[in-house]
This record gives structure tokens, C-alpha cells and sequence, in this order.
């Protein structure tokens, strides 16, 4: 039985918040709606698009969720053609993969960004091909959902038992309870360490070099 560390995307292995924002900024503007403040718009990363409209603007009706879903995702690749996406690792993640790898861990992504801006992401980060099974929200309900962590699981001949979920959010550190897998939270994300722990996080890790400990010690070392 494989052992299998799923990680979240945005926040946890990217810095991308800064993008994102400039993409919620064009969808808002679109529409004439004030703009949520940058500690909103983050508290909702991690979700997919329509459940994190939803999140921003809950009186409005679902259709308009959706819509807005839309027009994000056209201004964030209006801002990746200009050559305005930054998306950089964190520092220490690279030097965190390799250690996973080299204790034997199989390494997944479980996110919400789509299929194309994950692989994007990943691709020019020169991360890409490291990954074994990649979960995003063109095929899976949105997080905290557990269909994602039960897909890689099933992918990499891993099972809850032996698998860890690295997140930066409450949506991360619920889809692994759900699915009966372990949370590490990333607490150099979006999220706060307290809310990452009432999520069920069994730890939390200040930078990225801190999960290769508390994965040792907490599971599976």
C-alpha cells in the first residue's frame, strides 16, 4: 500500500493570492459590484469558483454565481496571455518534495483550480511531472468534499490509512477528514493555524521544510 501526500494548490504550493484577486477584480468590475476586501477574497481560496462566489456574494442568486465564475476565469487568462500571472513556489517546497520522494511518498495535487491552470501552474514551476495523480474542479465537487482525495487515493493503490492532505485552508483540512485521510495544515497559506486546527488539522506547519517533521511524526515516519 502506497503511501500518498495530497497537496492543495493555491497557497500551499504557489503564491498566487495576488493574482487572484487582480482576476476577482476584472469579474467584479464587469458587473459594477465593490470589489470584496483582500482578507475576504482569500478566505475563499481554495474553493471552486461558483461555491466561492457564493462565499463572497450569498444574496445573489445562483445563476449570477456562476456567471461570475465565468468572467474570472476569462480575466485570469486575459492576465496570463499579458504575462501577468505570477504564481511562484514557496520557498522551501521544492526541497519538501524531495524529501517526501525520497522517504517514498507518492506525491498528489487536490485543488480547485481547472485542469488547464493547474497543469499550467505546475508546468512552469517545473513541478509537473512529479505529481502522479492530479484532482482539480473540472471533474469533482468542490472542497471540502472528499471526492478528490478518494479519486487520488484510488489512482495511486493508496488508502485513507496511508494518506496525508497538505492545505492551506479549512476546505483542505475538512475534505481530508472527510475522506478519512490526515490533514497537515500550511500555515504560511491563507488560512489562520487556529481555524486550520478546528478544520481537524492533526498539525500545522510554519514553512514548508516543517511537514517533512511533522509527517514523520505524526504519520508514518
Amino acid at each position: 500500500m502506497n503511501r500518498l501526500a495530497i497537496f492543495d494548490c493555491d497557497g500551499t504550493l504557489v503564491d498566487s493570492g495576488a493574482t487572484i484577486y487582480r482576476a476577482l477584480a476584472i469579474a467584479f468590475a464587469e458587473h459594477g459590484l465593490e470589489l470584496p476586501r483582500p482578507e475576504a477574497a482569500r478566505k475563499v481560496v481554495g474553493l471552486s469558483l461558483p461555491e466561492a462566489m457564493a462565499e463572497l456574494l450569498p444574496d445573489a442568486p445562483a445563476e449570477e454565481h456562476r456567471v461570475l465564475a465565468e468572467d474570472y476565469k476569462r480575466g485570469f487568462w486575459k492576465l496570463r496571455a499579458a504575462g501577468e500571472v505570477e504564481e511562484p513556489l514557496f520557498d522551501g517546497v521544492i526541497e519538501l518534495l524531495d524529501g517526501l520522494e525520497r522517504d517514498g511518498w507518492v506525491l498528489a495535487v487536490a485543488t480547485g483550480k481547472s485542469d488547464r491552470g493547474l497543469k499550467h501552474c505546475l508546468e512552469q514551476n517545473g513541478i509537473h511531472a512529479r505529481f502522479v495523480s492530479l484532482q482539480t474542479a473540472d471533474r469533482h465537487p468542490s472542497k471540502p468534499h472528499p471526492s478528490m482525495v478518494e479519486q487520488a487515493i484510488a489512482e495511486t493503490d493508496a488508502s485513507p490509512r496511508t494518506s496525508i492532505v497538505v492545505g492551506d485552508t479549512t476546505f483542505d483540512m475538512a475534505m481530508a477528514v472527510n475522506a478519512g485521510a490526515r490533514g497537515i495544515g500550511a500555515g504560511w497559506g491563507y488560512h489562520d493555524s487556529e481555524e486550520l486546527l478546528d478544520a481537524g488539522a492533526i498539525a500545522v506547519a510554519h514553512r514548508p521544510l516543517d511537514v517533512l517533521d511533522l509527517i514523520r511524526e505524526h504519520a508514518y515516519g
